[in-house]
């Protein structure tokens, strides 16, 4: 070999190695920035996936599918509305702990229709739920497996309490509002205590 051919190979192998680690960088990039989306979240698309590259890449649809919903803040009125649907249901709570808990179920899923979210299947729902929500969708799983088991019979009056607890922190986050014209978009400054749930 002449000097030129072994310079270009040389060139061609730090061009190859360089464009690995690029590669490399971005998708490390991408990971980082898809954990710190979903938090919880990612981990546990990972577990249920047993393969990182296929749970990235449901999430990454997860952000593709939620993108083309048309997803908004609640009106003023209906804020309110729901805020007071939601306080009459815990003050029946001691007296109805089962109707509470089903109650509560439904509010959040309507609360959830009404923002824009497509109401399919649980799995769907808090997977959509996760793309903007990601802090809170594990207390709406922990919400719906014990109302499963509340459906069978299998639930105190505590588990009960515990169930509507997780979804309030659900409806809490749901509850954004329009914000009045010519002022940015802000979260309801719903007070989070006065939705404790009565024991």
């Amino acid at each position: 070999m002449t000097m030129d051919t072994n310079l270009v190979i040389a060139v061609i192998v730090i061009l190859a190695i360089a464009a690995i680690l690029v590669w490399l960088y971005s998708r490390r990039r991408d990971s980082d920035r898809l954990e710190r989306r979903f938090g919880p979240e990612y981990q546990r698309a990972v577990d249920e996936m047993g393969d990182r590259d296929k749970a990235e890449a449901e999430l990454k649809a997860r952000q593709k599918r939620v993108e083309k919903l048309d997803i908004v803040p609640l009106s003023p009125a209906d804020a309110q509305r729901f805020g007071q649907q939601w306080r009459t249901l815990q003050a029946r709570f001691v007296d109805n702990p089962q109707g509470s808990l089903a109650e509560a179920d439904r509010l959040v899923r309507e609360v959830m229709e009404r923002r824009g979210y497509p109401m399919g299947d649980f799995e769907r729902r808090a997977a959509d739920i996760s793309v903007h929500h990601a802090g809170v969708v594990e207390h709406y799983r922990a919400a719906h497996d014990i109302s499963e088991l509340d459906r069978r019979g299998a639930v105190d009056t505590e588990g009960m309490r515990q169930a509507v607890i997780h979804y309030r922190e659900l409806f809490a986050e749901l509850l954004q509002v329009e914000p009045p014209r010519d002022e940015p978009r802000h979260r309801n400054p719903h007070d989070h205590h006065a939705m404790e749930t009565q024991s």
